[in-house]
């Protein structure tokens, strides 16, 4: 197995722990806002002390980077924020392994923006591999009162929710991996751990400011929260180094194509720990995701 796909597939397992501890902290503990701060606030000081620890362990000095590192930065982290943020609130709409499903729209739209931003290309096999992803994601797509002709489904708040966590969540990833890719240094992990880095600090700090101005009281709530909030953190980082790591080796939307293997994850999770049900239809879906990610390991 290829190293990126190693890590899409741990990625996509790190993200759904993330993801199963933001839906219980924002379910009366946290806001939307704050469930979505938790996550960087408390991945921050280990994504610090594991780069800085790498880079003297390995004996490297710390790299060049171009000035175009900051732009990719920079949008690609108040993107994820803004993705995070949707995500959250989705799960008040839909249960947890659809409202999953729902922000793999992502994969093609990730295509799209790494085409025009940074000209990465895809096969025309992995591009239909792709949209029989996407196949499955219209088929969960069906909202309880929205039934019937298909542009109904894109007419609610879910859609509108995993849609827009999808679009953001594509240029974050094609901004992280431009950034990965203008740090002058041929080793993978450290180009990916210094880019991770820098990114979490600035979302911890910008967001903290944000919600000490729009929702006082909430940084206090995150903080009171530590005790969950923490393995937020870790599984956070984790999932975030897998992901950089993987972008530096493989195009953005190879490496979500692979890591759509987080929809039978959060399957696992939806049924085992929230009790929710998987309708006949929603199972069908799945499955279309899953025979999608395969053949996009095979045909890449």
């Amino acid at each position: 197995m290829e190293p990126w796909i190693f890590l899409s597939i741990a990625a996509a397992a790190f993200q759904t722990l993330r993801f199963m501890l933001q839906k219980h902290l924002s379910m009366g503990a946290l806001s939307a806002g704050g469930a979505t701060l938790a996550r960087f606030f408390y991945s921050a000081p280990f994504v610090v002390a594991l780069s800085l620890t790498y880079l003297a362990a390995t004996g490297a000095t710390w790299p060049g980077y171009t000035p175009l590192f900051w732009a990719y930065a920079i949008s690609g982290g108040l993107a994820q924020i803004l993705a995070t943020w949707c995500v959250v609130a989705l799960f008040a709409e839909r249960n947890f392994a659809v409202g999953i499903t729902f922000k793999k729209t992502e994969v093609v739209q990730t295509a799209l923006v790494g085409l025009v931003i940074l000209g990465d290309r895809i096969t025309w096999l992995g591009l239909g591999a792709i949209l029989l992803g996407l196949i499955g994601v219209l088929i969960l797509s069906e909202t309880p009162g929205f039934e019937g002709r298909w542009w109904r489904r894109f007419g609610n708040r879910a859609a509108a929710l995993g849609l827009a966590s999808g679009a953001f969540f594509a240029v974050s990833a094609v901004g992280y991996r431009g950034a990965t890719l203008e740090i002058a240094s041929a080793d993978p992990l450290l180009r990916a751990g210094l880019s991770l880095m820098m990114v979490t600090v600035m979302q911890a700090v910008a967001l903290t400011l944000w919600l000490m101005w729009r929702e006082p009281g909430q940084v206090g709530r995150v903080i009171a929260a530590r005790r969950t909030a923490v393995w937020m953190g870790l599984t956070g980082m984790a999932g975030s180094l897998c992901w950089f790591t993987a972008f530096t080796l493989q195009n953005a939307a190879m490496v979500f194509a692979v890591g759509q293997v987080e929809v039978i994850f959060s399957l696992f999770a939806s049924v085992l720990f929230f009790g929710e049900r998987i309708t006949r239809r929603e199972g069908w879906g799945i499955a279309l995701i899953t025979l999608s990610v395969i053949a996009v390991v095979a045909l890449r």
